[in-house]
């Protein structure tokens, strides 16, 4: 097990140096990163296995025995994110075939994209909070670097507000490290789950404690920090709008989870309350932003900023149910964003169009492309038995059984509202005729080269994949159910997670 824990971090950093090596060849680079993710994703697969099978695992590295030397971790939750993170990788890598030009591909897209898949991998698996810091950096450079590939005005735009909003969260998050590091001692997370309750300086930790979910709120894009996401996520090329939607909200999220039910404990009556709060607000302005919006990658931008405020009132209900209904959630929500990104994404390219007003007839020029949207943006809005339905249901739940009678009736109107977002998507740009209006140069987003049957082809088929992936986890829920119920009662009973890291020798 001690290679596995390390794949999800090794086999992305290999991928990017034998990029870079072959930075004049891209065809040589586009068989390097498909290998890369193919290769990523059946070694994550035999961990999550390993995990399923034998519970957490952990390693130290350098044998320097924990919590003082540098921890790799695996539970449920982090071995099914990470076997996520590699489908999408790969997904987006074959999409990346067609809608990625050579101009792209030789000024750095491969070695940026798998250098983001080791940030992710590597904020996954880590056990030490310092090190989780150093990820979300790798995580940031690599993103900014995919968002202004290409150096076109609405880039740069977007980019800008992109890194200036995420290296505030850096360093609001490396100040809360230094904080808790002088107050506790120790950054090794299962060490500070058993120091931070016992600590005496409660009040200097709840300080610290609310520095930490600002600073994950902003990685997260929650409400009021959410704006820097719908101003950027909509001008790169749709591969890389993608992988973004997918993963970087919810590394985020992800440690708010492992943060708050491991580490800050103490007066979680108050702090759940907070992040329900929050949940709600981000679940309700999301959907509403999304309605007010022409372009469809923006739509799908504050949807996705909304689906974050469904995880966030899982987490924050502060029950077994509520945080399985929460991963449940997170699962769904990482598999069709993606695809709704990437079906957008081929949507605008094959009509020359960006806004709203300028689509239209897709329905019948574009019948595969309609059915494949229609999938993954019912799946959304959570109509039965596509895979959003069963979160929602889970999260509502989990909400009455709390009597959290207003964070329910938020949930249910929130879905509603995303299901008319939704059906405006699908009756501008596929159902009525296509307006009379001239084609469009989109940024960033259209190539003005011609979209062949082979081309065409590479970039539904990942879309089709995801299409049957939420089907598939909407029809046949329970493993699905199995893994979020399972991923729920080791967070809320941490003591293996502790006693397999603290008694770790290497």
């Amino acid at each position: 097990m001690n290679w596995l824990l390390v794949w999800p971090i090794l086999i992305p950093v290999l991928t990017a140096a034998l990029c870079l090596l072959a930075w004049n060849a891209p065809g040589l680079q586009r068989t390097l990163s498909f290998l890369g993710t193919f290769v990523l994703l059946i070694g994550d697969l035999y961990l999550f296995a390993g995990v399923w099978e034998g519970g957490v695992q952990s390693v130290q590295m350098g044998e320097w025995p924990a919590p003082y030397g540098i921890t790799i971790v695996a539970d449920t939750l982090s071995a099914t994110l990470v076997v996520l993170t590699a489908l999408i990788g790969l997904g987006v890598a074959v999409f990346a075939l067609g809608d990625i030009g050579v101009e792209r591909e030789t000024t750095g897209f491969h070695p940026l994209f798998h250098a983001l898949l080791t940030g992710v991998g590597g904020a996954f698996m880590t056990g030490d909070i310092f090190n989780l810091y150093v990820w979300f950096e790798v995580m940031v450079i690599a993103s900014f670097g995919l968002m202004a590939l290409g150096c076109e005005r609405a880039q740069i735009d977007g980019g800008v507000k992109y890194v200036i909003l995420n290296l505030i969260a850096t360093t609001v998050l490396l100040v809360a490290i230094g904080l808790l590091y002088g107050v506790t001692g120790t950054l090794n997370m299962a060490d500070l789950a058993q120091v931070v309750p016992q600590h005496a300086e409660q009040g200097r930790l709840i300080v610290i404690a609310a520095l930490f979910l600002l600073a994950f709120g902003m990685k997260a894009a929650v409400f009021p920090l959410y704006f820097w996401l719908p101003a950027s996520y909509h001008t790169p090329p749709a591969a890389v709008s993608a992988i973004f939607a997918a993963l970087l909200t919810k590394v985020g999220v992800y440690a708010m989870i492992r943060t708050f039910t491991l580490i800050f404990t103490v007066g979680q009556a108050y702090t759940y309350s907070a992040i329900l709060a929050v949940g709600v607000l981000t679940m309700l302005i999301g959907v509403l932003g999304a309605i007010a919006q022409n372009d469809v990658r923006r739509v799908l931008s504050f949807n996705l900023v909304s689906g974050i405020g469904f995880i966030l009132i899982g987490l924050g209900l502060g029950t077994v149910l509520g945080l399985a209904g929460a991963i449940y959630y997170t699962v769904h929500h990482i598999v069709v964003m993606s695809g709704l990104f990437l079906v957008a994404g081929v949507a605008q390219r094959v009509a020359h169009a960006q806004g709203l007003d300028a689509l239209g007839g897709l329905y019948r020029s574009q019948p595969l492309v309609a059915v494949l949207f229609f999938i993954v943006a019912m799946s959304l809005a959570g109509v039965p038995p596509l895979s959003g339905f069963w979160p929602k249901v889970i999260l509502v739940q989990a909400s009455l059984e709390a009597e959290a009678y207003i964070v329910a009736a938020a949930a249910l109107v929130t879905g509603l509202l995303t299901l008319y977002s939704m059906s405006k998507i699908w009756s501008l740009a596929f159902w009525r005729a296509k307006p009379e209006v001239a084609p469009q140069a989109a940024p960033g987003i259209l190539d003005p080269g011609p979209l062949g049957a082979g081309r065409k082809a590479v970039l539904l088929t990942p879309v089709a994949l995801l299409a049957v992936l939420t089907l598939a986890i909407g029809l046949f829920a329970q493993p699905l159910l199995s893994i979020s119920e399972r991923a729920a009662v080791a967070l809320m009973a941490p003591d293996a997670y502790i006693t397999t890291v603290l008694d770790e020798e290497g």
